[in-house]
C-alpha cells in the first residue's frame, strides 16, 4: 500500500502547486459561495434507494412533493428504475441523482449489473446478480476491481442520462465506492468526469481514517460537496426513526449537512423485500408530515436545500442565490 499512496501523493502535489488549484483550495465554504452566512444551518434530506421498488418510489415522490425530502438518488440497475427515471424527467424541478449500485443485498429481491455480465464478471455472483456485500468473501472487493466497478458506475450514469433525466449528484449504494481508497479515487474522478457534486464523509471522519486528502483532491478538482454527512449511526435500542432524527436535527452544525434516509411505503412488496420495512416506513412518515420534525427544522433555523444549487455552483450555471 505504500507505493499506492505514493502514487496518489505525486499527482496531488502536482495539482496543489498550480495557482488555480491553490485558489480553489482557499475559497470560502460552499454555503457562503451560495450566498448564505457561515452560521447558517443548511440541510439536504436525501432519499436513498430510489428506483429499488415501487414502494420506495411512491414514498420518495410523495415525500419530495409534500414533505421535507429535498433530493433522491436512483438505483439504475433495479426493476423500478424506468418508472423513477420517467418521473424525474416529468418533474425537472426535483433533484434526482444516481445511487451508484454495485451490490444486491436482499435474499429474495435481486438485480444484476447494467453492463453485460461478461463485461464485468467480477461484479457478478454465482446467481448472476451483483454481490450481496461490499467486503468479505461475498463482497465486491474480494472479486472485482476499482477499474471494473468504475466501468459499471459510468454505464449507470450514462444510462440515466440517456433517459433524459437531469442528474443533480452522485453517491454510492452501501458505500462501495467509498470504503477503499482506490475505489474512492475513481468515485471522485467520476464526479469530475460528469461535473457533478458528490456525497462525502465529514472532514472529521476522513481524518480519523487518514483519508483527509480525499476532500483536498475533490476541492482541487472543483467538485462541490456538503460539509457534513449524517450516516444514521448511533441509534439507541428501541429508538424510533422520528426520535433518532429529531436528536440529529437538534445537533446540526452550521454549514451544509446531508442526511440520508430510506423511505418506503408499508406494503406487502416492502415486507417481502426486507425486514427493515418498519424503519423505512417510519422515516417516510417522519419526513413527510410529522409536526415535531417540522417544528425542529423551524426552531433550529434549518434551511432545507437540494443538491441542485451545489451542482449549479460547481458548473457556474447561475449566480449564487438563496
Amino acid at each position: 500500500m505504500g507505493l499506492f499512496y505514493l502514487g496518489l501523493a505525486i499527482p496531488l502535489v502536482l495539482l496543489v502547486v498550480g495557482g488555480i488549484v491553490t485558489w480553489r483550495l482557499t475559497r470560502p465554504p460552499v454555503a457562503v459561495r451560495l450566498g448564505y452566512l457561515p452560521t447558517d444551518k443548511l440541510l439536504i434530506v436525501n432519499a436513498d434507494d430510489g428506483a429499488m421498488c415501487d414502494s420506495a418510489n411512491s414514498a420518495i415522490w410523495q415525500g419530495m412533493q409534500e414533505g421535507q425530502i429535498t433530493s433522491s438518488t436512483l438505483m439504475v440497475p433495479c426493476p423500478a428504475f424506468p418508472a423513477a427515471a420517467e418521473y424525474a424527467k416529468e418533474h425537472p424541478e426535483l433533484d434526482f441523482g444516481v445511487h451508484l449500485t454495485h451490490t444486491s443485498e436482499w435474499k429474495a429481491y435481486r438485480w444484476g449489473p447494467v453492463l453485460p455480465k461478461e463485461k464485468v464478471p467480477g461484479l457478478v455472483d454465482p446467481a448472476g446478480c451483483l454481490w450481496s456485500h461490499v467486503e468479505g468473501e461475498k463482497g465486491v472487493y474480494a472479486h472485482s476491481s476499482p477499474a471494473e466497478a468504475t466501468r459499471e458506475a459510468r454505464a449507470q450514469i450514462r444510462t440515466a442520462l440517456a433517459t433524459g433525466m437531469d442528474i443533480t449528484h452522485l453517491d454510492s449504494h452501501m458505500g462501495t465506492m467509498q470504503y477503499h481508497p482506490a475505489y474512492f479515487l475513481r468515485y471522485i474522478w467520476l464526479a469530475h468526469e460528469f461535473d457533478l457534486p458528490i456525497r462525502m464523509p465529514s472532514r472529521e471522519l476522513l481524518a480519523k481514517h487518514h483519508a483527509g486528502f480525499l476532500r483536498t483532491l475533490a476541492r482541487a478538482l472543483d467538485i462541490v460537496c456538503p460539509d457534513d454527512l449524517l450516516l444514521g449511526e448511533g441509534r439507541k435500542d428501541g429508538q424510533t426513526p422520528k426520535e433518532y432524527w429529531l436528536e440529529q436535527l437538534h445537533q446540526l452544525k452550521p454549514g451544509i449537512t446531508e442526511l440520508y434516509i430510506h423511505p418506503a411505503l408499508e406494503t406487502d412488496e416492502m415486507r417481502g423485500i426486507t425486514g427493515s420495512w418498519r424503519w423505512r416506513y417510519g422515516e417516510f412518515r417522519a419526513f413527510l408530515d410529522d409536526p415535531d420534525i417540522q417544528a425542529a427544522i423551524r426552531d433550529e433555523g434549518i434551511i432545507l436545500i437540494g443538491y441542485r444549487p451545489l451542482r449549479d455552483l460547481q458548473r457556474g450555471v447561475s449566480s449564487p442565490a438563496k
